[in-house]
C-alpha cells in the first residue's frame, strides 16, 4: 500500500472510526478529539515503517487503545454491576445506531468495545478479540453481557444536558449567532482575536485573524444555512440547519472558545456530518 492509498484509506474510514470513538468516549466531540489523536499515531507508525495488511483492523486497534488512554486519563468510565442471567439478544440495527453516546459510556470498557464492534460496525468475535487484545471467549462473554446491559439502559430516558452559562457568556454566544443570522460577517471578524484558530473538522486548520477571515466568506456565499443558538453535549453551540432539507435536526454545529470578549477558537463540523449521529443536542432560547 503506497502513501496515497494509505491516506485515501484513512479518509474513507474516518466516519466508521468516529462511530467507534464517539461511543467509547461517550461524546461525539471527544470522540473526534480521540480520533484525531489516533490518526496522528497511525501516520507516525506508518512513517516509521509499520507494515499494514488490514488497514481497517489496524486503525481500529489504534483507535481502541487511544480511547482507553483518554478514558483512563479522565477517569470517566464507571463500573456497571451486571447479573449473570440477563438475556443477550442485540438491539435492532435501527435502534442501536440511535442509542445515545452517554448510554454506551455506562458499559464497562470491554463490553462497550464488543457491542460497538459487533452490533454497530459488524465485526466478528475473532476480530473483536484481536482489536481488544483478549481471547475470543472473553470477547463473546463481553458481547453477551454488554448487549443485555445496553438493552436495559437504552430504555431509560435521560434529560438532555444543558450548558451552565453566565449571563455574559450567553450574551456573547447569542450575539454571535445573531450576527450570522443577519449576515454581518464584518462584525464577526471584528470579534476575532489576532491569534484565533480555526478547526474545520475533517478538512483543514487555519490560524490567525487574517487567514481565518476568508472562512466567513464561504458562509456568506451560501444561502441555504439557518442558524440558531443551542447546545451540543452540554456545550454552547451554534446549530446550523439546511433549509433545503427537513429541519428537524441540525446539519452541523459550531463550537467557540472565548478569551474575554474575543474569539480564540472556532471548531466547525461542516465537513464532519458523521458527528451528528445520535448526538445530544437542543435548541435554546
Amino acid at each position: 500500500m503506497n502513501t496515497d492509498e494509505f491516506e485515501e484509506g484513512l479518509k474513507a474510514l474516518r466516519p466508521r472510526l468516529h462511530r467507534y470513538c464517539a461511543r467509547m468516549t461517550g461524546s461525539s466531540v471527544d470522540g473526534e478529539d480521540v480520533l484525531q489523536d489516533a490518526l496522528v499515531k497511525a501516520l507516525q507508525a506508518r512513517g516509521q515503517g509499520a507494515v499494514v495488511e488490514n488497514l481497517g483492523g489496524w486503525l481500529l486497534r489504534i483507535a481502541h487503545n487511544t480511547c482507553l488512554d483518554f478514558l483512563r486519563q479522565r477517569s470517566r468510565s464507571p463500573v456497571v454491576p451486571l447479573t449473570e442471567d440477563m438475556g443477550a439478544a442485540k438491539l435492532p440495527d435501527d435502534e442501536i445506531v440511535m442509542v445515545g453516546f452517554q448510554t454506551f459510556l455506562q458499559l464497562p470498557e470491554l463490553q462497550r468495545c464488543a457491542v460497538i464492534l459487533k452490533d454497530v460496525l459488524g465485526h466478528t468475535v475473532e476480530e473483536i478479540a484481536a482489536i481488544a487484545d483478549c481471547t475470543p471467549a472473553a470477547a463473546k462473554s463481553a458481547l453477551q453481557r454488554g448487549r443485555a446491559a445496553l438493552r436495559q439502559l437504552a430504555g431509560r430516558t435521560d434529560a438532555t444536558r444543558l450548558p451552565l452559562l453566565s449571563h455574559g457568556d450567553r450574551k456573547k454566544m447569542t450575539a454571535y449567532v445573531r450576527l450570522f443570522q443577519m449576515g454581518d460577517f464584518d462584525a464577526i471578524r471584528d470579534l476575532l482575536a489576532e491569534d484565533v484558530k480555526l478547526d474545520l473538522v475533517n478538512r483543514l486548520k487555519l490560524e490567525g485573524r487574517q487567514e481565518i477571515s476568508r472562512y466567513f466568506t464561504g458562509y456568506a456565499q451560501v444561502t441555504k444555512w439557518r442558524f440558531a443558538f443551542g447546545a451540543v453535549e452540554g456545550r454552547p453551540a451554534m446549530l446550523v440547519f439546511d433549509n433545503t432539507s427537513p429541519m428537524d435536526k441540525p446539519a452541523h454545529f459550531v463550537l467557540l472558545e472565548w478569551r474575554a470578549d474575543r474569539i480564540i477558537a472556532i471548531r466547525d463540523f461542516l465537513f464532519a456530518s458523521y458527528a451528528l449521529e445520535a448526538v445530544d443536542w437542543v435548541r435554546l432560547g
